[in-house]
């Protein structure tokens, strides 16, 4: 369970325009990835700047890579960013259920074509 130290560090990273944007990318790709510049590329932003980035993304747990071949893959690191989702929300109905509705509806719209 992420505790609010953690919860800060993932916050933090994603206040930058380009991280954001290379997170929704990663979480777009899927769990299979992106090589880095392809990234690079998908978001419009420099090798070195995307280097950059990806390491303050990977030192708030949001991202993680792995070499295939001569390419290093990046991917979203998917149950970071859920415990990030369940930290936000966790208190977030106390006892009233509709204040939650939207964001759950959301959520699971999203779902529905992997069902």
């Amino acid at each position: 369970m992420m505790d609010e130290r953690q919860a800060v560090a993932a916050f933090a990273a994603l206040g930058q325009e380009h991280r954001l944007r290379i997170v929704r990318q990663l979480v777009t790709a899927g769990p299979d990835g992106m090589a880095a510049g392809m990234l690079a590329e998908a978001v419009g932003v420099s090798g070195t700047n995307l280097s950059f980035h990806l390491k303050e993304l990977s030192h708030s747990g949001l991202v993680t890579s792995r070499r295939a071949g001569r390419s290093i893959i990046y991917s979203a690191a998917y149950p970071d960013l859920s415990e990030l989702i369940q930290f936000l929300m966790r208190d977030c109905c106390q006892g009233r259920p509709e204040v939650c509705a939207p964001a759950v509806a959301a959520l699971s719209a999203c779902c529905e074509d992997i069902a």
